[in-house]
């Protein structure tokens, strides 16, 4: 059996869930969890919001001392520090599962996976880095936004239950525990620069450089999109910088696009975390993708159809207001008695 999950906090279910239902139509043969950051008892989500697919909250997992990490993280450092205890906990509760296969909730399915399947034969890991080829111009991200945030994007890792990757799994809960942070002054970006180590601590490594693998904005630049006559979405190498197909190559199917940075709410932005190109007219030299537009449009149209507005609403309960979090930071830096302290951050914060 292959278990694919995903992690968000419920302001995330509408991504959680049109990945599980591009999952369904796609690999259908896949078992499919929402590992859920955030108190189901506490939210009273309507029945519309409820989502048929199977949830597990994080606090059934047996983290130790998890309300420490509630105090350490914000809501991106703790949906990430969480990603190896739930993968050990896949291992320990479903023996029978062979395979687990983490997806980032904003990820949409377009094939069945067959050559990652195959791969997970082999290999006790599947990784996938940001990008194939050098990119084109200092618009961001560029080379050295990925020395900041690691080689290799997180939002998917492949791992066959084995010695190897459990050995893996261990290691990085032990370095997430603690330093799941994002501080690029002290060289983390939560739980990727970690997984830089992997193809060196570990054999059995896959970097798979297939085109068609966690393409998303930062490897815009070297991939192009077309749709055949069945409708099936297909990705080619472009020339570098130019978003051209390259001539005589043959396209591959897109397997899974991952939308990071995407906001329904602008449609026109391709992501939040780049300026390298746009939807529309641009006075500030960015290149237009109209080869991509139709798939940014498919995935807001299904994020509306999933509530996405109405699950924004919900805060996640784990999460410290801002300005406690940062207090506790610092918390060894300041004298003042960490009750009296938290009482008047409170009552500032009301």
């Amino acid at each position: 059996m292959t278990l694919a999950f995903t992690i968000c906090s419920i302001n995330y279910l509408a991504q959680a869930r049109t990945l599980g239902d591009s999952l369904r139509q796609t690999n259908p043969d896949y078992r499919y969890v929402i590992g859920l950051v955030d108190k189901l008892s506490e939210a009273n989500l309507p029945a519309e919001l409820v989502p048929t697919y199977s949830m597990l909250e994080v606090d059934k997992i047996g983290i130790p001392d998890f309300a420490a990490m509630c105090d350490r993280y914000d809501i991106t450092e703790l949906n990430t520090a969480v990603k190896p205890f739930f993968i050990d906990y896949f291992y320990n509760s479903y023996p029978n599962a062979t395979e687990v296969i983490y997806f980032d909730p904003d990820i949409i399915v377009f094939q069945p996976l067959n050559q990652l399947n195959e791969a997970l034969k082999s290999y006790s890991l599947v990784l996938t880095p940001h990008t194939c080829s050098p990119t084109p111009d200092w618009e961001r991200p560029n080379e050295q936004h990925h020395l900041n945030t690691g080689i290799f994007n997180l939002g998917f890792i492949g791992l066959r239950n084995d010695a190897t990757a459990r050995s893996f799994v261990d290691w990085w809960k032990n370095r997430l525990v603690y330093e799941c942070r994002i501080d690029l002054c002290e060289g983390l970006f939560v739980d990727q620069h970690w997984v830089n180590f992997a193809p060196v601590y570990y054999d059995n490594v896959l970097i798979d450089m297939h085109l068609g693998y966690n393409v998303a904005y930062w490897n815009l630049h070297e991939r192009y999109f077309t749709q055949n006559e069945n409708g099936q979405w297909l990705v080619s190498k472009s020339h570098e910088g130019t978003h051209k197909p390259v001539d005589n190559t043959l396209p591959e199917p897109l397997q899974f696009f991952h939308y990071s940075g995407y906001n329904p709410e602008r449609p026109d932005e391709i992501s939040k975390y780049q300026t390298r190109y746009t939807f529309i007219d641009s006075a500030q030299q960015k290149k237009q993708r109209p080869d991509a537009k139709p798939l940014f449009d498919l995935y807001r149209e299904r994020l509306l159809a999933n509530h996405n507005d109405q699950y924004r609403q919900y805060p996640c309960v784990y999460i410290k207001p801002p300005v406690i979090l940062r207090y506790l930071r610092v918390r060894k830096l300041l004298k003042t008695p960490f009750n009296r302290v938290i009482a008047l951050l409170e009552s500032r914060s009301v």
